[in-house]
């Protein structure tokens, strides 16, 4: 099983790589993506990738943490993957967009199946008690 904490960093630092680009060089953006009309709104959806992406690289380990960056990713990637699912099989968006909806089914995929880290795993044949002293 997958690590919480792995999945929260991995989608944390994908969404950031997708927030910068279009930010950063438009024109490659578009070169890959098509042209764009409304480049207020390319940019308001990259900027908010980054804050999402960013929350989630500078989240804490602790279970409440992990939690809140769970349901943002699953939530992000709920709310893009539909969108890709949607506009890009009629070509209102490149078709492209469809590997982004697979990405996007793969991180939810991960946080459904990843387990809470756990500092201490009990063995087999002993018991799941901690001693402390």
């Amino acid at each position: 099983m997958i690590d919480q904490h792995l999945v929260m960093r991995a989608q944390g630092a994908f969404n950031v790589v997708n927030g910068l680009w279009p930010l950063l060089h438009l024109r490659s953006f578009e070169a890959v993506f098509g042209r764009k009309t409304d480049h207020w709104l390319v940019r308001t959806v990259a900027g908010l990738l980054l804050v999402v992406g960013v929350a989630q690289l500078g989240a804490e380990r602790d279970a409440a943490s992990i939690r809140v960056a769970r349901r943002i990713g699953i939530g992000t990637s709920l709310v893009l993957g539909s969108i890709d699912v949607i506009y890009a099989p009629p070509r209102r968006i490149s078709r492209l967009y469809l590997l982004d909806a697979l990405a996007e089914g793969t991180l939810i995929a991960a946080w459904l199946s990843a387990r809470a880290a756990s500092p201490y795993t009990p063995r087999r044949g002993r018991s799941s008690r901690r001693v402390t002293r």
